[in-house]
């Protein structure tokens, strides 16, 4: 194995501009797939954070509020992929100020949880957080209604009575409904409103490894909840789900195509070469080489040629990607995409182009073997 290992990298060094463009074209290959591999694997968490990214990804609700939810958060906790687990108590009513009203939907969260689903600090563009008995609101309501920090407006809940909120900041979603809609506070103030210990929703969000899961992780959670209801993101974003899975199939048959083109062009190549080197290899033998050594040193050939092609490739692959985003931008600056490096998919792409190459050496190895001296002599 050893003298077939030394005789490949002679083989090698002795057409240096056949094996760099072996190594070129295994380069560009893997280039290929780790550029639109990491193009793909951005934009499908671009899509999935600005369509699903900042809201409940799982929910559980009741055909009436939920009491005694602490045992059950304390269990959906324990599930290892689910990020977040939050309690919210929503309630609908009417807001005024002055002469002017509007219906309002209420929203009590623990924002210890909550946060790490909407990213309300985040997505202040005045004030704070609110604390008991104070609220943000979304731009709309500073926009339109004319409102501003620390004023106080009167919240009136049907059947229940009227209550004053002191208006602690605007948020924006950019999302016209929910800025329109929603007032944000604490769970313990819509609580004390309401006059109960109860929430109406469990909202959750699931490990970015396991987010195409989301409906066989409601199904192991269902034992869990007894008759309440439950829902994922993919039940109300198919069409969302059926175009990040097209991207996926489109990225899996790039990469299919663009390695059976590496194979292809490997395989001729090193077969051009075993009758070049024939009459080396016919020397070989008559010296005593087994057939297996002969083999082997096309099969060395192939490895050393696709490990240098795979990093190589990566290198451009990686630059290519970076290029992008420095060079593909929106008005503001932002990347069109963002870019996102998958360091497990790039060695598996290594990994990949590497196998190829070995794979793509058997042919021409099987046609060294078989060589004899009698036919190198026959044949000049």
């Amino acid at each position: 194995m050893r003298l077939a290992l030394q005789i490949a990298v002679r083989f090698l060094r002795s057409g240096k501009a056949q094996t760099w463009f072996i190594i070129l074209g295994i380069a560009i290959g893997v280039a290929v797939q780790v550029f639109i591999g990491s193009l793909i694997i951005g934009l499908q968490k671009s899509l999935v954070d600005k369509t699903i990214g900042s809201s409940s990804q799982i929910t559980i609700r009741g055909d009436a509020p939920i009491d005694d939810y602490e045992a059950l958060l304390s269990s959906l906790s324990s599930e290892r992929r689910l990020e977040v687990v939050s309690p919210a108590l929503d309630t609908v009513g009417t807001l005024y100020k002055d002469t002017t009203n509007t219906p309002i939907k209420l929203r009590g969260f623990e924002f210890d949880q909550s946060e790490s689903i909407y990213h309300f600090a985040d997505r202040l563009v005045e004030g704070r957080l609110p604390e008991v008995n104070e609220v943000i609101l979304g731009l709309q309501f500073r926009d339109g209604k004319l409102l501003k920090i620390n004023d106080i407006v009167e919240i009136d809940i049907p059947l229940v009575g009227s209550f004053n909120y002191t208006i602690v900041g605007f948020f924006d979603f950019k999302v016209a409904i929910i800025n329109e809609q929603w007032g944000v506070t604490s769970l313990a103030s819509v609580q004390t409103m309401l006059g109960i210990t109860s929430i109406t929703s469990i909202e959750m969000q699931i490990k970015d490894n396991y987010i195409f899961d989301a409906n066989l992780i409601s199904e192991d959670l269902k034992p869990n909840i007894g008759s309440l209801n439950i829902s994922t993101w993919i039940d109300d974003n198919e069409e969302l789900l059926s175009g990040l899975q097209g991207q996926s199939l489109s990225s899996i048959m790039i990469q299919v195509f663009v390695m059976i083109s590496v194979v292809l062009g490997i395989a001729s190549v090193l077969a051009i070469i075993v009758m070049q080197k024939s009459k080396q290899i016919g020397i070989l033998k008559a010296m005593g080489i087994q057939n297996i050594d002969a083999s082997f040193i096309f099969i060395f050939e192939g490895l050393i040629l696709g490990i240098l092609g795979a990093i190589l490739g990566v290198a451009l692959g990686v630059g290519l990607a970076f290029a992008f985003k420095e060079f593909a931008v929106n008005s503001d600056g932002s990347p069109v995409i963002p870019l996102t490096l998958d360091y497990g998919f790039i060695v598996l792409s290594m990994g990949i182009a590497v196998t190829a190459s070995v794979v793509a050496s058997i042919i021409p190895a099987r046609k060294s073997s078989k060589l004899t001296v009698i036919e190198v002599i026959k044949n000049g």
